[in-house]
């Protein structure tokens, strides 16, 4: 099996590239345009490996696409490359408009016209799964759960960018009929995240002894997904997935953001106790604009049709985490140079 991976060098994709080389012995070429958050060292387990190639190249680049799909003749594509913190979407949203919409388009135009070209067997197995997130959704209450019907309400300039990348997915299914897979993900944790987000956020500014910035009171409610748990799910769904489907991916795990950074003190208080206790170092602060109440995400769907289980339960998985930084220094100190741990998304004038 030949499967290009878009964004194999980010938190998400260097897991399926792990993944997908390592576990399911697939040959895997790795289109990542390597921005700040592209991090070659996550795939230092595969780097030598003859089923490995990266190709270093900009996904809204028509022609270079077109000539990945040419040269590598993949049966499979998995789409993730995007840019994904909300944050910076506030303050810099055409980076996402040119990679997660146009992006998307030219990369949805390369696997039309490679596909359209194919006969018999490789036309008919050949998949296209578009990698998205449960933002597109919006905000939920204090009950129920995203399903794949629910209606789409972003509210960021990235949730709005992946929705109308979600669209161009279904739309190039309906129209041209390209076997095309959408799946909708809660927030992931893991190894191999970049620091910008709030778990590896957390754990390195705590063992800095840093304030630990939680936004507003901490009450905002996320769903979270082990990544390795996810790179399962997305293997599963590529493979198995119903063209013109959508398969909505979830840890059931929700937890507050203020549950989430004190769970993290207390994993650091008995792995670190010399500087415990870590709890002492929250600060609540102002709050983002947009900043969506709560995300929980059904998946039902995604557990009865193809049979995944998420592994991890949040407190396996934190710990999980919070040992591997403590252990691999060597992958997230280099980083510092990229991202200080400064706050992102502040808008000039007005409330961050």
């Amino acid at each position: 099996m030949r499967v290009l991976v878009t964004g194999g060098a980010g938190f998400i994709g260097s897991a399926v590239v792990r993944h997908l080389v390592l576990e399911r012995g697939y040959e895997v070429l790795n289109v990542d345009k390597l921005t700040y958050a592209g991090n070659l060292s996550s795939l230092r387990a595969v780097e030598n490996h003859p089923g490995y190639r990266l190709l270093r190249a900009d996904i809204a680049d028509r022609a270079a696409m077109a000539e990945a799909f040419t040269s590598f003749a993949p049966q499979r594509v998995m789409h993730l490359a995007a840019e994904t913190h909300v944050d910076r979407s506030i303050t810099g949203a055409a980076d996402f408009m040119h990679t997660n919409v146009m992006g998307t388009f030219a990369l949805l135009e390369a696997a039309r016209a490679y596909w359209s070209g194919l006969e018999g067997e490789d036309r008919e197995k050949f998949g296209f799964l578009h990698v998205s997130t449960d933002e597109v959704y919006g905000s939920l209450g204090p009950e129920g759960l995203f399903s794949e019907t629910t209606p789409y309400d972003p509210s960021s300039p990235y949730s709005a960018s992946k929705a109308a990348s979600d669209h161009l997915a279904h739309a190039w299914h309906r129209t041209y009929g390209l076997p095309v897979v959408v799946s909708n993900c809660s927030n992931n944790y893991g190894p191999f995240h970049f620091p910008e987000k709030l778990i590896p956020l957390t754990i390195l500014k705590a063992l800095r002894g840093e304030p630990l910035p939680v936004y507003g009171k901490g009450e905002n409610v996320r769903d979270w997904l082990y990544v390795e748990d996810h790179a399962r799910a997305l293997d599963l769904i590529a493979e198995h997935g119903r063209p013109g489907q959508t398969y909505n991916v979830g840890g059931r795990n929700e937890r507050r953001n203020i549950d989430v950074v004190t769970r993290i003190c207390v994993v650091l208080d008995t792995l670190r106790p010399e500087t415990a206790p870590h709890g002492e170092l929250i600060a609540f602060v102002e709050d983002r604009p947009g900043h969506d109440q709560r995300y929980a995400i059904d998946a039902t769907k995604l557990e009865t049709e193809l049979g995944w289980r998420a592994e991890e339960t949040f407190d396996t998985g934190i710990e999980k985490t919070v040992r591997w930084y403590l252990d691999n220094s060597w992958w997230w100190q280099p980083l510092e140079n990229r991202y200080a741990g400064q706050r992102l998304g502040v808008i000039a004038g007005g409330k961050a």
